[in-house]
């Protein structure tokens, strides 16, 4: 039987060089209850919920507490461990920040953090981006053109941009359609593992299909800090360092890129279900 070290950097090491992660899921399905297998695979992917909470706390005001946040990550973690199939191809560490993230956002859903009037300026800042996107051919407005179409000063508009960015730093994994007041965590799209997965789906996919578009559709600038926000999965100061801009440059055009994103989902959401309307009459 093998004898393992005590300390956490020593597990982890263990698992990676000694058993790798396959042996390490072997021992862990076919352990007994009261073994050691999942308080191991948990403490080895522990980095995960500090990673996405981290990200997501950065950008929340001071009376969240960080400590909350990090209980549901570790519950994310945990449910992530139980249901994840090895078999099915996928890596353990993008199902578990599924995971993990969505029951943080419910967490942050439960705590109900953000004020409507926030979500109110939101909405109208996606409209105007929506309005001039379609005007210009689907170019991102630029701040003076936005503020003009909201009646706002440009240091105004601005302002609006910082106000709002918290909810655009989770609403890419969130994004719902226009008449949704709870928009969906992620979790709804992993929670049942003996599920078709939901990104096979029709209306996933072309979901799917929507985003893709209209990333490719942004500036290179725009592009390259949300590969590097959600795909790199770098945090805002490493990306103002890459970048060369400071991070308020870097959070208001994260915040555009997202509002954009979101502006044409819902036009596109408005637009298929507008025929449907037409029918009902």
């Amino acid at each position: 039987m093998i004898s393992f070290p005590k300390s956490d950097t020593e597990v982890v090491a263990l698992g990676e060089n000694r058993l790798g992660q396959t042996e390490l899921w072997r021992r862990y399905q076919s352990s007994m209850p009261g073994e050691n297998a999942e308080e191991e695979l948990v403490k080895r992917y522990l980095p995960l919920v500090k990673t996405v909470v981290g990200k997501i706390s950065m950008t929340l005001p001071a009376h969240v507490d960080p400590d909350d946040l990090y209980s549901a990550g570790l519950m994310g973690l945990l449910n992530a461990v139980r249901n994840y199939k090895p078999d099915i191809g996928s890596p353990f560490e993008a199902y578990a920040r599924l995971r993990i993230r969505g029951e943080v956002l419910d967490e942050l859903r439960r705590m109900d953090w953000v004020p409507r009037s926030v979500h109110l300026k939101a909405r109208k800042i996606q409209a105007a981006m929506e309005k001039l996107s379609q005007e210009s051919g689907g170019a991102i407005a630029e701040d003076e053109e936005m503020a003009a179409e909201l009646g706002l000063a440009v240091p105004e508009y601005r302002r609006w941009l910082e106000d709002v960015r918290p909810t655009t730093f989770v609403s890419l994994d969130t994004i719902s359609g226009p008449d949704s007041e709870d928009e969906g965590a992620e979790r709804n799209v992993v929670a049942d593992p003996n599920v078709p997965h939901a990104a096979e789906t029709a209306s996933q996919k072309e979901l799917s299909v929507l985003i893709a578009e209209r990333i490719e559709a942004l500036p290179p600038l725009y592009k390259k800090i949300l590969a590097l926000y959600y795909f790199e999965d770098l945090r805002v100061k490493e990306i103002a360092a890459i970048c060369g801009f400071s991070e308020s440059h870097i959070c208001q055009v994260h915040a555009k890129a997202i509002l954009a994103i979101k502006s044409q989902i819902e036009a596109a959401e408005a637009s298929r279900l507008k025929p449907k309307a037409t029918l009902l009459r």
